[in-house]
């Protein structure tokens, strides 16, 4: 299990000194084996701040830290160090799947690249990833295209948890999926998260599928953190009136209270 801490982060935009910062000023902590939410409208900074945790996009102030050590992505040293431990899956799953690859490829390239896979171990280990995510092993040798963008986002799940990570960074991976397809997916990582022991940081902008795999939310808007509590705060009690205006858009949301969340 792994501590995420972001302190003081900012992130400007290359080439664009006078624009506002796209992270501007953002402290968050995710304790060991829980699930931070990050909720906001589109640019309102996420993803920026999701690429600057894993060093894909430059940090212009404050420091990421995890397991308390600085992150750190000069070398290839550290950034295979950095791969063993946080993961990242992505909205659009086809951006991690090589349409040429099959499925079993796709998962052994990843099982390989960073930690060392007995070719015997192969087989057993595709089969363990597909059905952790909730998929038929008979699918391995499937290409991308033959399946449906629910079991495409499974196997970019799937692979991302082929290196065994501490943290999972998903960044609005169910906002291109059908609503029952949706529902599916967070209960499969809410049962992820439960059996692996994982951090998370779930991003969306969809708050009841944000709240629903949640233990904490944070809001974002215009690149800063405007409101973080328990899920439970937010929902029966939110401080901030973006916030407010985010839950009076979804007014059936209170019926997903923890404790109330159907499965």
């Amino acid at each position: 299990m792994t501590t995420l801490q972001v302190v003081d982060l900012t992130v400007r935009h290359p080439g664009r000194r006078d624009a506002p910062a796209a992270v501007d000023g953002v402290s968050l902590e995710i304790p060991s084996g829980t699930t931070l939410g990050l909720v906001g409208e589109s640019g309102s900074g996420k993803s920026s701040l999701a690429g600057a945790i894993v060093g894909l996009v430059p940090v212009h102030a404050g420091r990421v830290l995890i397991d308390g050590r600085e992150v750190r992505t000069r070398t290839v040293h550290d950034r295979r160090r950095l791969g063993r431990q946080v993961q990242v899956v992505l909205q659009d799953p086809d951006t991690a799947l090589d349409p040429r690859m099959t499925v079993r490829q796709t998962l052994v390239e990843a099982a390989t690249v960073f930690r060392r896979l007995d070719r015997a171990a192969r087989p057993g280990r595709v089969t363990e990833l597909l059905r952790l995510v909730g998929l038929d092993p008979r699918l391995a040798d499937r290409l991308p295209r033959q399946l449906s963008g629910g079991q495409r986002q499974r196997v970019a799940l799937a692979r991302s948890l082929c290196v065994e990570p501490g943290l999972l960074i998903a960044d609005e991976i169910t906002s291109a999926l059908d609503v029952s397809v949706q529902a599916s997916v967070l209960n499969t990582i809410r049962e992820l998260r439960r059996q692996l022991g994982l951090s998370m940081l779930f991003i969306g902008h969809n708050l009841p599928a944000v709240c629903h795999v949640s233990d904490a939310v944070a809001v974002m808007r215009h690149g800063r953190i405007v409101e973080i509590a328990p899920t439970a705060t937010i929902l029966r009690a939110p401080n901030h009136p973006y916030t407010r205006t985010l839950l009076a858009s979804v007014p059936s949301l209170r019926a997903s209270l923890p404790g109330q969340r159907s499965s």
